[in-house]
């Protein structure tokens, strides 16, 4: 069969022939129908610091997809066969302390699909059966495929209250677009975004933003401050820019919540803490999706039909046209893009 690897240890993906998998014990084989490409993947892709020290090539890449199941493994009682499912990309091991504490998502001994075993870019996968999670019926593969990125936004979201609260989302990444469809759908009262480029900031328009802050609007807490004169009631910091972090600690309210996901090139970054003392900000870091929570609520939240994630989709294409997604991505030219198998 076909899949995307990185096979050797420098910068760029190949199209390979691989032998078919079989499922083995405790694992369940999928017939990929679709697959979506992450910012981890073009991390992959280039090559970069935390690519080549975090992955031992040869690796089929790809951790965010869906498809049916047409084989399980010895012991497999709790899948069938013709199921459709989407890949939790978190192996989690089951036994340390967080895992046993209900903790998943901090597992200390998580290894990641299509990054530290192989991934979903071919023709058929093979995961553990409890990654392989249930989906919806009548939930398109477009959308299906990319409930792993999905779930950072609810996880995000849902780590503080949402219904009738003002919400500040920074950076219209795509998973930051996604947190402005689960937000409206969930009853915020109002979501207001910052962006930097046009593309973004009209995809976060399409989705629902209420009022997207751009360069050219002068500075965002001025605009913020007439907006919610008292600040916003959480802040979901999805950029990973040192400005955006140090906006969302002066934008939220007294008694507001912080919530970051986005990643920092330097980790090592500057933050008033007294700020966040005294005005008593819950302040969250987020990884990952709670397992198994985080999907019991995006498969509620996708069953609701509220969810308007279309407009995040903007490339469809086969999967052997990866370099394209790839130059894509790279040019911040668009949302999501997604793969396809037939």
């Amino acid at each position: 069969m076909k899949a995307i690897a990185k096979v050797r240890p420098e910068p760029g993906v190949e199209v390979i022939d691989v032998a078919e998998p079989s499922a083995g014990p405790g694992q369940v084989k999928i017939k990929l129908e679709a697959a979506s490409v992450c910012g981890t993947d073009l991390h992959i892709y280039n090559w970069d610091a935390w690519a080549s020290g975090r992955m031992k090539p040869p690796v089929i890449i790809g951790h965010e997809f869906c498809g049916t199941i047409v084989e399980l493994g010895e012991g497999v009682t709790q899948r069938a066969v013709g199921q459709f499912v989407a890949s939790e990309s978190h192996i989690i091991c089951g036994e340390c302390l967080q895992c046993r504490a209900g903790q998943g998502h901090v597992c200390v001994n998580t290894k990641i699909l299509g990054v530290d075993v192989d991934g979903g870019f071919a023709e058929y996968a093979v995961i553990p059966w409890e990654n392989a999670r249930p989906t919806p019926q009548g939930v398109s593969p477009l959308i299906a495929a990319f409930q792993d990125a999905l779930g950072n936004a609810v996880h995000t979201a849902t780590s503080g209250p949402v219904k009738d609260q003002t919400i500040l989302i920074t950076g219209m990444g795509p998973i930051g677009l996604f947190a402005v469809s689960v937000c409206k759908a969930m009853g915020a009262a109002k979501i207001y975004a910052t962006e930097v480029s046009p593309f973004r900031a009209d995809l976060a328009r399409q989705v629902g933003v209420d009022r997207v802050i751009m360069p050219e609007d002068g500075d965002a807490l001025t605009v913020i401050k007439e907006l919610a004169p008292l600040g916003v009631d959480g802040v979901l910091e999805m950029s990973g820019h040192p400005s955006q972090l140090a906006l969302a600690i002066e934008a939220v309210r007294p008694g507001g919540r912080v919530s970051l996901l986005g990643v920092y090139a330097n980790p090592h970054q500057t933050l008033d803490l007294n700020q966040v003392i005294f005005k008593g900000v819950d302040l969250q870091g987020i990884v990952g999706r709670k397992l198994w929570r985080t999907w019991d609520e995006i498969s509620e939240l996708l069953s609701g039909g509220k969810l308007h994630l279309d407009p995040v989709v903007t490339h469809v294409m086969h999967f052997t046209e990866f370099q394209t997604a790839m130059e894509l991505m790279k040019a911040g030219k668009a949302g999501k893009v997604v793969f396809t198998f037939n």
